[in-house]
């Protein structure tokens, strides 16, 4: 499957449903359209009148820039800075410190609550130990991405949040289909609702 989002907006506990927007590759396969699946969703927020929360997992400033633009439109969001792949820790305190100016400067310090997720560098390393060699886009990349989506889901659900989400697919170098794949595993074994998104499909990255 490369994704299970719900055509209408999700309880906090249930498992999102497929609804499949496709469009042709350059092959003729079929591919999901992320952002129509988004899209859709937002559009079912709006006909419910609804604002609901979002733990929004941030890789770095930068790339959450656009995305809180476009989602604070639609959701309270819960800004959650949990990258301990950062190294070393002076640059991860740089990038943190960069996340919080970008807050500021986009003047949503009310009605965005960042959440600064642990950092531990070791739990990292233990995680993508043997897999040193990997290039870039790789195996070890992967382990990266689901190691702080995981997080992120189960943060969403100590907050109390209605969806998680990531900014990860704003960047051209990172896989939705895979980022999307993953959200979807992690929202049926911890039961929240995942955001799937494209966000380099609209006007991001």
């Amino acid at each position: 499957d490369n994704g299970n989002e719900l055509s209408r907006t999700p309880a906090p506990t249930e498992v999102c449903q497929v609804r499949f927007f496709c469009e042709k590759g350059a092959a003729g396969m079929q591919k999901v359209n992320y952002q129509k699946m988004l899209e859709a969703t937002i559009a079912g927020l709006k006909e419910q009148n609804r604002v609901p929360t979002l733990l929004l997992h941030s890789c770095c400033g930068p790339c959450s820039s656009y995305v809180l633009e476009y989602l604070t439109q639609y959701f309270y969001i819960k800004l959650f800075f949990y990258n301990p792949n950062i190294q070393p820790a002076e640059e991860y305190n740089k990038r943190l410190e960069e996340q919080k100016k970008i807050i500021d400067r986009m003047k949503l310090a009310d009605c965005v609550e960042l959440i600064e997720g642990e950092y531990n560098s070791t739990d990292f390393f233990s995680e993508v130990k043997g897999l040193e060699s990997e290039p870039e886009g790789g195996k070890r990349c992967e382990v990266c991405i689901k190691m702080r989506m995981a997080e992120a889901a189960k943060a969403a659900k100590l907050y109390n949040a209605e969806y998680f989400a990531t900014t990860l697919t704003v960047s051209p170098h990172k896989n939705a289909p895979f980022i999307n794949k993953t959200g979807n595993e992690l929202s049926e074994e911890y039961g929240i609702a995942y955001l799937v998104s494209d966000f380099k499909k609209k006007n991001g990255y």
